[in-house]
C-alpha cells in the first residue's frame, strides 16, 4: 500500500496545534486566579467621613469605612467577629478612625433603622454606637425576612442602652424623616463607590473583597500606615 506522505506533517501540525491552545488556555487560566487574589479594587479617593459617625482619633493616619446594614445579618456577624479586633488593633491604638455608613439594601426596614441611628446621632453624637450596637442586637438570629426594625422597637433599643436621649423627640424626628438628607447622601455614597452587598469594607481608597478576610484587612491598613 501506498503510504501518504502527508499525514505525517498534517498529523503533527495537528498535535501542535492542541498543545499551543491548551497552555493558552492554562495561562488565561492562571491570570484570571492570580487576578482573584488580589481581593481588593482601589479608588481614587476614600469615601467621605463629613457629617457621619466616627469612633477613634480624627487625626489617625487610616480611615476603615463600613457601608452596612441593620437589617443585614452578615453585617451583624461582622460587627461581632471582625469589628472588635479591629478595634482594639487599630482604632484604641490611635491608628485607625472608624466610620459607618448606612446602606439601604433591605428595604424599608433599612430605611426606618438608618433613620433613627441618624437621629440619634444629631441628638447625641457619643451616644450613637450604644445605639448602633443595640439595634444590631436585637437582630433576630433565625427568620431574617421577618419584620423586626419597628418604630416601637427602636424606643426599646434606644431607653435600654441610650439613656440620655430624648425618645419623644426621636420618634418625631423618625415620623417626620427630618435626617432624610443625611439617608440620602449615604446613598449617593453607595452608588459613587458601586457598593453591591453588605458589609462593604473600605480601608482608604481601597474596597475589600472579603470583608471577613481580617488579614487582608490588617495588610492594607499596614501598607496604608507604612506609605504616610
Amino acid at each position: 500500500m501506498k503510504k501518504n506522505k502527508t499525514s505525517s506533517p498534517f498529523k503533527f501540525a495537528v498535535i501542535l496545534t492542541v498543545v499551543i491552545f491548551s497552555l493558552l488556555s492554562a495561562l488565561v487560566v492562571f491570570n484570571n486566579m492570580k487576578s482573584n487574589t488580589n481581593n481588593s479594587v482601589s479608588f481614587d479617593k476614600q469615601p467621605s467621613i463629613e457629617r457621619q459617625p466616627i469612633l477613634g482619633k480624627s487625626d489617625a493616619l487610616v480611615t476603615v469605612v463600613e457601608f452596612g446594614d441593620f437589617k443585614c445579618p452578615a453585617c451583624k456577624e461582622w460587627g461581632e467577629t471582625i469589628f472588635p479586633r479591629l478595634i482594639k488593633d487599630y482604632v484604641d491604638t490611635g491608628k485607625v478612625k472608624f466610620s459607618y455608613i448606612n446602606t439601604l439594601f433591605h428595604g424599608e426596614e433599612s430605611n426606618l433603622g438608618s433613620l433613627a441611628a441618624e437621629s440619634v446621632f444629631d441628638q447625641n453624637p457619643d451616644a450613637y454606637w450604644d445605639f448602633h450596637k443595640g439595634l444590631f442586637k436585637e437582630q433576630p438570629s433565625e427568620n431574617h425576612d421577618a419584620i423586626w426594625i419597628t418604630q416601637e422597637k427602636i424606643l426599646e433599643v434606644a431607653s435600654k442602652n441610650v439613656p440620655n436621649v430624648d425618645l419623644e423627640r426621636l420618634k418625631l424626628a423618625i415620623e417626620q424623616q427630618s435626617k432624610i438628607e443625611e439617608i440620602n447622601r449615604d446613598n449617593k455614597l453607595v452608588e459613587e463607590y458601586k457598593v453591591e452587598s453588605t458589609p462593604t469594607i473600605m480601608v482608604n481608597g481601597t474596597m475589600l473583597e472579603d470583608p471577613f478576610d481580617y488579614e487582608k484587612i490588617k495588610s492594607v491598613i499596614d501598607k496604608e500606615l507604612e506609605g504616610k
